[in-house]
């Protein structure tokens, strides 16, 4: 089972149909963790699993979402609830709360994987305005397995970034 995951894109719709356009069928979903700063009831969204983030005004998105995917329950988020700049714990426990294998989260605009717990705790970065110490435009793929987690971090020229590539084992 294989799914991207994006955040963070500030108003840059182009780069989000390119992903829609180069992924679709490749993938069994498209996330979208917050800062679209579109319309909730955007066409493109009929893509995506999405969540609102601190600069998307539009009442109409949600705050989380929990979506099964496979053998997967993925608890995805802006972040900017969960005080994410500072720890997260209470990212994790929301995400322990609804026995989720994976938690997706945006906002800190960082690249950032990791294991926390038997969870997949995963940032995809920013499409558009990157931040941390690699300062590069991204998103990720992830292939779940019954074993491990593959993740991918792709240019916004959809090119993948060989330097960040990551295989995660899963807990038994």
């Amino acid at each position: 089972m294989k799914f991207l995951v994006v955040s963070d894109s500030h108003g840059k719709r182009e780069i989000l149909e390119e992903i829609v356009e180069i992924w679709q069928g490749k993938v069994d979903a498209l996330f979208h963790c917050g800062d679209s700063e579109l319309a909730s009831n955007d066409k493109l969204w009929e893509h995506f699993s999405i969540v609102g983030g601190n600069m998307d005004f539009d009442s109409g998105y949600k705050n989380t979402q929990v979506v099964k995917l496979g053998n997967e329950t993925i608890f995805e988020t802006h972040g900017h609830l969960y005080g994410i700049n500072f720890h997260f714990d209470r990212l994790l426990y929301a995400g322990e709360e609804v026995g989720a294998s994976v938690i997706l989260y945006g906002h800190l605009h960082k690249i950032s994987c990791e294991m926390n717990n038997g969870v997949l705790l995963l940032n995809p970065g920013s499409i558009s305005l990157p931040r941390g110490e690699i300062m590069r435009k991204a998103y990720a793929v992830v292939e779940a397995t019954d074993e491990k987690y593959v993740i991918q971090y792709y240019s916004d020229t959809h090119e993948a970034m060989k330097d960040l590539y990551f295989e995660m084992k899963k807990s038994k």
